[in-house]
């Protein structure tokens, strides 16, 4: 799969539920209405999707949510999936978790061919941990990680950076990480769906992060590579890894291999832009694939170049509508 730009669509994340047990301030609001079931792939519609994708030349496959470890059977998905790492038309199985249910499924991802996960967390203090969070409970993703590095997974921390809110935190969260093993990727807050606050106040450019820690630590450019679009460094001093993903001070669309799934079906070709194909409908339309292959091609020929994300003062509004747990995170 080519895009009008001549980028190869390789990477494919896929929402597998819209829900989760946090709610996060950045991401959702507390009073979040979900989607109903009927409305929501079976974890067969989406096998049947990913392997789709796969045999069009994706190599790499996220699963993410919403939390994607509360789908009810989401371990006969990912194990089903699994077989594409074995016959070698998949590259790579990950997923991207809070942590909640990592103390539960840890070995079962390991046994099942996963070997790196992305796990959000924002804060190394428990109480700020909750209030960022809302209903998250940081002893028990504490107690997730320790059970998926004794399963011997890979794992990145995802940090979303808040001004005035856990920005004080982000060396000591790298120096946690670090002296972990793990590598640390911070994330600029994007704007996408309506949420309680404003995303004006919590918007810190890493720039400005990046900044900062050069005149404490020695970074080093690599041309390290996970198939996503953080940019990453070497911290000289820990040894250790750090990405930057910056939507907004300096976009990575000119390298994007990626587009998403959403839980109902939907393809997005660009995670900032609206524009959409319904999956769903011939998905269902047909037990043979010809007609989703064909609306497949049909939506990565008008891949867009890049997003159009903007946060400031006048622009009220959020840049995209949907939240990015419908998205896919």
């Amino acid at each position: 799969m080519t895009d009008p730009f001549g980028r190869d669509i390789s990477y494919l994340r896929v929402s597998v539920t819209d829900r989760c047990d946090f709610r996060c301030v950045y991401c959702m609001a507390e009073d979040m209405t979900f989607l109903p079931k009927r409305e929501v792939l079976s974890l067969e519609e989406l096998d049947r999707l990913c392997s789709a994708f796969i045999g069009k030349g994706v190599r790499r496959l996220r699963l993410t949510g919403g939390e994607p470890l509360v789908r009810k059977g989401i371990m006969g998905l990912i194990r089903s999936l699994s077989r594409h790492l074995q016959s070698g038309a998949l590259d790579e199985l990950t997923l991207t978790t809070n942590g909640s249910q990592l103390a539960r499924y840890a070995a079962e991802l390991a046994d099942a061919g996963v070997r790196r996960l992305n796990v959000s967390v924002d804060t190394l203090d428990t109480d700020r941990f909750r209030a960022i969070t809302r209903w998250g409970d940081l002893p028990k993703v504490m107690e997730g990680i320790k059970a998926a590095k004794a399963a011997g997974l890979s794992i990145k921390i995802n940090m979303v950076a808040l001004k005035g809110i856990n920005e004080d935190e982000i060396v000591p969260m790298l120096e946690w990480a670090h002296g972990e093993g793990h590598d640390l990727t911070l994330i600029e807050t994007m704007p996408m769906g309506e949420i309680d606050g404003d995303r004006t106040d919590q918007y810190l450019p890493l720039s400005e992060v990046r900044a900062r820690l050069s005149e404490r630590f020695t970074l080093t450019g690599i041309p390290y590579k996970t198939g996503g679009p953080a940019r990453y460094m070497r911290i000289e001093e820990t040894g250790g890894r750090i990405g930057f993903i910056t939507p907004m001070t300096h976009n990575f669309c000119e390298s994007c291999n990626r587009v998403r799934i959403t839980c109902t079906g939907m393809l997005y070709m660009c995670l900032g832009q609206d524009d959409s194909a319904d999956l769903r409908a011939p998905l269902r339309a047909s037990e043979g694939d010809e007609l989703l292959s064909r609306t497949i091609d049909e939506a990565i020929g008008r891949k867009p170049k890049g997003h159009d994300f903007v946060i400031d003062r006048r622009t009220n509004r959020p840049s995209v509508s949907r939240h990015m747990s419908v998205t896919g995170g």
